[in-house]
C-alpha cells in the first residue's frame, strides 16, 4: 500500500451519509482539512435510497389520492392510474437536482473528496484506491443497509427491500409489508395510494411501535379506513414462491398471499470487513460503540450515523458529525438527547412526535405524577378544511414541563418543530398558551392542546 505522507489530513471520513459529509462541511467551515472518502455517492441512503425518495413517492401517492377524492371538494377531476416511469423521474429529478447542490457545497467548502471504497488501516488512515490517507482523527460514518431475518432470503425479485421497492417498475396488484415500524408504514402507504392492496404484517402489538400507544392506535384506525390490511402481534415464521407470488407463513400458521414480499425490518451497520475489530475498535453485534460525544475507545476514532446504535434518522447523523467536527476543532459541545429528536412517520396520516411516551413517562416520574392531554382536529379549522382527522397528544410532568408531544394527522410532520421547541426548553403548559397561534392554521392546534393543558381551553371541552 503506497503511503502518502506530504498531506496529514486533521480529519479523515469514512462514508459520505448524512453524518460524514456532516462532519465534512462542518469540519472544513472550521477551519480543519478534511478528507471525505465515499464508495458511491455523497449523500448516502438518505438522499438516494432513503428520505427523499420515499418521500418522493409518498408525495405522489397523495396527489393519487387527492385526485380520487376531488369531488368531495367541489373539483372534477379524474383519476386515470399511476405512471411509474414519470413517477420515478420525478423522484429522480428531486435527488438529482439535491445531489448537485450538496457536491457544489463540498467543493466549495474545499474538502478533499476521494471516490472509493476505504478501509480502515491504522487508528489515523484509511486505505482507499491503493493509497493510505493520513488523519490526526478518523471519523467512521458507513451508515446501514437494509436487514433481513433468519432464513429469510432478499432476492430482488419476488422478495424485496426498500432498496428495491424505489426502483420497482410497476405497481404490484399485492404486496404484503413484513415490519410495521416508519419503513414498512410509509410503503403500505404509498402502495396503497397506488392502488396496491396492502398487508402489514407486524410482530409486535401495534404499528409504529416505537410510538407513543394512542398515536399507534389511531394510525391502525386510519389505515383500516383506508383499506390497509395488517396483522399484529404474531411473528414471521417463513417465505415460500407460489406459481404467481409469495406466501407468508405466521408463527401461528396464518398463511398470507401476495404478488411480492417487502422486507422492512429494519436496517443494520456496515462494519464487516472494514478493518474496524482489527484497529481494536469496540463492537456490538455490528454496531461501533461511542460516548456521549461520539468517541470510541480508540482515542483518534469517532463514529457517527446507523453506525452507531442511536436513532436512524439523517437529522441525527447531521447532529452527531457537527457535534465531531466542533469538538475537534475545539468548540465546547453538548451530546446530544435524543428523547429531544424530531421523529416522524410520512404515511397518511403522517405520526410526528417529540419527547417521551405516556407509559415511558409513568415508568420515569411515577403514573401519579404524569398528565395526558389529547386535542382532538375535529376542533381545528385547517384540520376540517384538508378533511384530516387525528390527535395531538401532550405528557406532562404533573404541575411541570410538558414532556412528550405525540401526533397524528396530515402534515403533522410540518408542527414538530414548535414541539421540539417546547421540550427541549422544558416548557410549561401555561407558557405555551400565552402565544398566540395563527388562525386558521394546523399549527393552532398545538396552541388549542396547551390551552386545554393549561385550564383555559377555547374550542375543546374542558
Amino acid at each position: 500500500m503506497a503511503n502518502d505522507a506530504s498531506t496529514v489530513f486533521d480529519l479523515v471520513i469514512l462514508g459520505g451519509g448524512s453524518g460524514g459529509y456532516a462532519a465534512a462541511l462542518r469540519g472544513a467551515q472550521l477551519g480543519l482539512d478534511v478528507a471525505l472518502i465515499e464508495k458511491d455517492k455523497v449523500g448516502g441512503t438518505c438522499l438516494h435510497r432513503g428520505c427523499i425518495p420515499t418521500k418522493a413517492l409518498l408525495h405522489a401517492g397523495e396527489i393519487a389520492d387527492q385526485a380520487r377524492e376531488s369531488e368531495q371538494f367541489g373539483v372534477k377531476a379524474t383519476f386515470e392510474g399511476i405512471d411509474v416511469a414519470a413517477v420515478h423521474k420525478y423522484k429522480d429529478g428531486v435527488i438529482s437536482g439535491l445531489y448537485k447542490g450538496l457536491q457544489g457545497l463540498v467543493a466549495s467548502r474545499k474538502v478533499t473528496y476521494i471516490e472509493g471504497e476505504g478501509r480502515l488501516s491504522s487508528p489515523t488512515s484509511v486505505d482507499v484506491n491503493g493509497q493510505r490517507v493520513q488523519g490526526r482523527h478518523v471519523l467512521l460514518a458507513t451508515g446501514s443497509v437494509p436487514k433481513s431475518l433468519p432464513g429469510l432470503e432478499i432476492d430482488g425479485n419476488r422478495i424485496i427491500s426498500s432498496d428495491h421497492a424505489l426502483v420497482l417498475d410497476r405497481v404490484p396488484k399485492s404486496a404484503i409489508v413484513l415490519g410495521g415500524g416508519v419503513i414498512g408504514v410509509e410503503f403500505a402507504s404509498a402502495w396503497k395510494s397506488f392502488g396496491a392492496d396492502v398487508t402489514v404484517i407486524e410482530g409486535l402489538k401495534h404499528l409504529v411501535p416505537v410510538e407513543d400507544e394512542n398515536s399507534s392506535k389511531l394510525l391502525e384506525r386510519a389505515f383500516r379506513k383506508r383499506g390497509i390490511k395488517f396483522n399484529l402481534g404474531t411473528f414471521f415464521s417463513k417465505a415460500e414462491y407460489t406459481a404467481d407470488g409469495v406466501k407468508v407463513t405466521l408463527a401461528d400458521g396464518k398463511e398470507f398471499e401476495a404478488e411480492i414480499l417487502l422486507v422492512a425490518v429494519g436496517r443494520g451497520p456496515v462494519s464487516a470487513g472494514l478493518g474496524y475489530e482489527e484497529q481494536g475498535v469496540a463492537m456490538d453485534r455490528g454496531y461501533v460503540l461511542v460516548d456521549e460525544y461520539m468517541r470510541t475507545n480508540v482515542p483518534t476514532v469517532s463514529a457517527v450515523g446507523d453506525l452507531v446504535p442511536t436513532l436512524q434518522l439523517a437529522h441525527v447523523g447531521f447532529a452527531e458529525g457537527i457535534l465531531v467536527a466542533e469538538r475537534l476543532a475545539g468548540l465546547k459541545t453538548v451530546p446530544i438527547d435524543y428523547d429531544g429528536v424530531p421523529r416522524v412517520t410520512y404515511c397518511h396520516p403522517e405520526v410526528a412526535s417529540v419527547g417521551i411516551t405516556e407509559a415511558k413517562a409513568k415508568e420515569i416520574y411515577g403514573a401519579d405524577k404524569v398528565v395526558a392531554l389529547k386535542y382532538n382536529l375535529a376542533g381545528n379549522g385547517k384540520s376540517k378544511i384538508l378533511n384530516t382527522s387525528g390527535e395531538i397528544k401532550l405528557v406532562q410532568v404533573k404541575d411541570g414541563a410538558v414532556v412528550g408531544v405525540h401526533m397524528v394527522g396530515d402534515r403533522m410532520g410540518e408542527q414538530v418543530g414548535e414541539a421540539q421547541l417546547i421540550y427541549n426548553w422544558e416548557a410549561l403548559p401555561a407558557e405555551v398558551a400565552q402565544l398566540i397561534h395563527a388562525h386558521p392554521t394546523q399549527n393552532e392546534a398545538m396552541g388549542e392542546a396547551h390551552l386545554a393543558l393549561a385550564g383555559k381551553p377555547l374550542h375543546s371541552h374542558d
